[in-house]
């Protein structure tokens, strides 16, 4: 399914500054799910079998009211950015990378079932020591930048058109070093949602759209599909966690911007 700009509402169509944090991780993340415990337990895994021996430069691009992508990086990173477009997302991160709020203990408890994050006797106080927040947009994102990357129902979540979420995912890998791991999650079939009453937009994709994304330029990636007892909310239909590692031979990290644009546009055919 492909919409196009003429019917489908783009990201900028949107009022993001509007969004409302406190009211989103209260809905979200108030409680550790079974769902989101399922993802923490996959992306700890994956990051603990495939982060490079010394610590790298991290980035969850498109932060959020969500800090366990971020935490999953902890072990790993000498540096985090916290990349965020919205105003009221970036002040409220601001505020959380001081002192997490007590409801992140319970995801925290999830990842430092690993040796490699139970070495960390203080998260609070490593996350404010390396976390930084970066106000931007995930399309004006630079390349081959970052050693470790997360994603978190964000590309799926900014768009009504297809392509525009595409472009969204390219962008995400492009500011990855090559042989970077990474994990990226997605809403299956969502069909936009609302932050009190401010509505936000969705594009409908499967793991099928998610894996065509990636294609050509990771080395490798597993797309899972997670399953939940209790819906969130209405309109959707699951969750879609994608990790791997980023491939060297792609032109998405080549250092002229004729040849990066070019490959870019080329995951975006293949993906059709």
């Amino acid at each position: 399914m492909s919409g196009s700009t003429s019917q489908r509402a783009l990201n900028d169509a949107y009022e993001w500054d509007r969004f409302n944090p406190e009211s989103y991780q209260q809905h979200n993340y108030r409680d550790l799910r079974s769902d989101d415990r399922e993802i923490l337990e996959i992306i700890r895994d994956h990051f603990t079998a495939t982060a490079p021996d010394a610590p790298v430069t991290g980035i969850d691009v498109g932060a959020g009211p969500n800090l366990y992508p971020t935490l999953s990086m902890l072990p790993f990173c000498d540096d985090i950015e916290l990349y965020e477009y919205s105003n009221s997302n970036v002040e409220w991160l601001r505020e959380q990378i001081k002192a997490y709020d007590h409801s992140w203990d319970k995801f925290w408890g999830v990842l430092e079932q690993s040796p490699e994050y139970s070495k960390i006797t203080d998260p609070r106080q490593r996350l404010a020591s390396i976390a930084r927040v970066t106000q931007g947009s995930i399309f004006d994102l630079p390349r081959r930048r970052w050693g470790m990357g997360t994603m978190f129902f964000v590309a799926e979540s900014l768009t009504q058109d297809m392509d525009e979420f595409r472009l969204a995912v390219a962008k995400f890998a492009g500011a990855l070093l090559p042989g970077a791991p990474f994990a990226a999650a997605f809403m299956k079939e969502s069909h936009g949602y609302r932050v009190d009453d401010t509505a936000f937009p969705a594009v409908a994709i499967n793991s099928s759209h998610v894996a065509q994304c990636f294609q050509g330029i990771t080395s490798e990636v597993l797309t899972t599909e997670v399953t939940f007892e209790h819906p969130l909310r209405d309109g959707y239909d699951g969750m879609i966690v994608a990790t791997g590692l980023i491939s060297a031979a792609s032109d998405l990290w080549r250092d002229d911007e004729d040849s990066a644009q070019t490959a870019t546009a080329r995951c975006l055919a293949r993906s059709r």
